[in-house]
This record gives structure tokens, C-alpha cells and sequence, in this order.
């Protein structure tokens, strides 16, 4: 007799963080054959009850050993199980820990950022006071600056209104040419019919489909040409529009790049006015001393 054999095993793997993989591996199927035995002697022949016995015996081991079977993989999986919620609850006391690490830091930083810019301001609060005059000079520059862009821009968009007109114009023309056209060929047909006899009735027909694709062909380029000029007006709306924003981009870095400009000339003055104080106090006690050094001998 061939006995079929088939091993199971369940590997658990962790392929990213917080994610487990599974793989059941199915081992080769070993054939073990048992040794041929001795020949017996024919038994006699069986009952068909027996039989019956012997096929429900053997349907019930079958079942005993699928059952074991499913009883194993079902432990094992609950030992992954068991593993993944462990793996699941060190992972969770992990983020809150580190949580609790990150908002303690937060909290110091903010306390240190408090406090320097508190510091900040009140360093700043003199030099605003001595800066704010110098700032109403710039910004007196700045409305001049601003002013002269206007007057540039109003330029512009009276030019740009300017060209849109003349294209109109054109279209305007263009149609009515097209139309002068259609009348004429109307016209014209219209005098054909006239004259031409009734034998060439299906000539002018097939002429006069002709002159209607041409008509409609004329009148899809005229809306095509139409498109493209609204096409044409928005390129150059948005090409003015970008214009406009770059141009006050432009302004708004040359004030900043003056500001800080008069800032670093308000300190350099003020650094000069100290050495220059420094310089006069040293005057006046070699002054006072040689004032007092005159005044000893005398005394004496």
C-alpha cells in the first residue's frame, strides 16, 4: 500500500513597519511504500455489510485526520495572531512615547522662541523709532515709483485696446466681404437659371450644392479667424496681466533690497556716532588732565 504524505509550514515575516507577511509552504509529497509482504492465503469472499463497515471506518479516519490537521494550522495561526498583536501593542507604546518625547521638545522650543523674540522686540523698539523718518522718505520714493508704473500701464492697455480694435475691424471687414461674395454668386446663379433650359436643370443643382460647401467652408474660416481673434485678445490680456504682476514683483524686491540697504547705513551711522562720542570723551579727560597738571605748579 502507498502512503501520501504532505508537510505544512507557516513562516511570519515583517516586510515593512507595522505589516506582516504570511506564507504557508507546502512541503513535496513523500510516497513511502511499504515492503511487500507475504502472500496469504486468499481470504474468503466478504459481505457487502462488511465491506460497508470497512469503507465507513476508513471515511472516519479520513476525517479524524483532516480534522488534526486543521486543529494544527488553527494553533498556528493563532500564534501568529498572538505575535502580531504584540508586535501591534510595541508599536502603538512606541509612537506615544515618542509623542511624548516630541511634544516636551515643542514645548521647550516654544518657551526659547517666546523669549528670544521677546528679547528681539524690545531691541528693536529703539532703532524703529530712529529708522521711522528715514521709511517715510522711502516710502515718499515708493509712491513716485508707483505713480510712474500707472502712468506705464494705462500707456500699455490703451495700446493693447488700441490693436484689439483695429483686429476687429478687420473681422468686420472680412465678413462683410464674404457676404458681398455670397450675394454675388446668388445673384449670379439666379441669372443662370434664367437663362439655362430645363435640360440643364440637374447641372445648375449640382452647382449650386457646390456654391453651398463653398459658402459654408467660407464661413467656418470666418468663425475660425473669429476664435483665433478672441484667442489672440486673451494671449494678450494674460501676456499684459503677467507683465503687471512681474513688474510689481520687480518693485517689491527693490524696496526690500532698500530697506535693508538703509538699514545697514542707519547702523554703520550709529556705529560712527559712538566712536566719534568715544573720541570726544577721550578729548575732554586730556583735557582735564593737562588742565589739572597746569593748575599743580601754580598751587605750588
Amino acid at each position: 500500500m502507498v502512503y501520501v504524505c504532505v508537510a505544512t509550514e507557516v513562516r511570519c515575516q515583517e516586510k515593512t513597519r507595522g505589516g506582516l507577511k504570511y506564507e504557508v509552504i507546502l512541503g513535496e509529497p513523500e510516497v513511502k511504500v511499504n515492503p511487500p509482504k507475504k502472500e496469504m492465503s486468499p481470504k474468503p469472499n466478504l459481505s457487502v455489510e462488511e465491506i460497508e463497515g470497512k469503507l465507513r471506518a476508513a471515511e472516519e479516519r479520513r476525517q479524524q485526520i483532516e480534522s488534526n490537521k486543521i486543529a494544527t494550522l488553527a494553533a498556528k495561526m493563532h500564534k501568529i495572531e498572538e505575535a502580531s498583536r504584540k508586535k501591534d501593542e510595541q508599536t502603538s507604546q512606541f509612537i506615544s512615547q515618542t509623542k511624548e518625547a516630541l511634544d516636551q521638545k515643542m514645548e521647550t522650543h516654544t518657551e526659547k522662541r517666546e523669549a528670544y523674540i521677546t528679547d528681539l522686540k524690545t531691541k528693536l523698539k529703539d532703532h524703529i523709532e530712529n529708522v521711522e523718518k528715514t521709511r517715510q522718505s522711502l516710502d515718499q520714493q515708493t509712491e513716485e515709483v508707483r505713480l510712474a508704473m500707472e502712468e506705464k500701464l494705462q500707456s500699455a492697455n490703451a495700446l493693447r485696446d488700441e490693436n484689439i480694435k483695429k483686429m476687429l475691424e478687420r473681422l468686420k471687414e472680412h465678413n462683410n466681404r464674404t457676404l458681398e461674395m455670397k450675394q454675388t454668386i446668388e445673384s449670379t446663379m439666379e441669372v443662370r437659371k434664367t437663362e439655362v433650359s430645363a435640360q440643364l436643370e440637374s447641372k445648375l443643382t449640382t452647382a449650386e450644392q457646390k456654391r453651398e460647401k463653398e459658402i459654408q467652408r467660407k464661413l467656418e474660416a470666418a468663425k475660425k479667424y473669429n476664435e483665433r481673434m478672441v484667442e489672440v485678445k486673451q494671449t494678450i490680456e494674460s501676456a499684459e496681466e503677467n507683465r503687471k504682476t512681474e513688474k510689481v514683483t520687480k518693485i517689491e524686491n527693490k524696496l526690500t533690497t532698500a530697506e535693508q540697504n538703509r538699514e545697514k547705513e542707519i547702523q554703520r551711522k550709529l556705529e560712527n556716532l559712538k566712536k566719534n562720542e568715544k573720541r570726544a570723551e577721550v578729548v575732554r579727560q586730556n583735557k582735564a588732565n593737562i588742565l589739572a597738571t597746569k593748575e599743580n605748579p601754580s598751587s605750588g
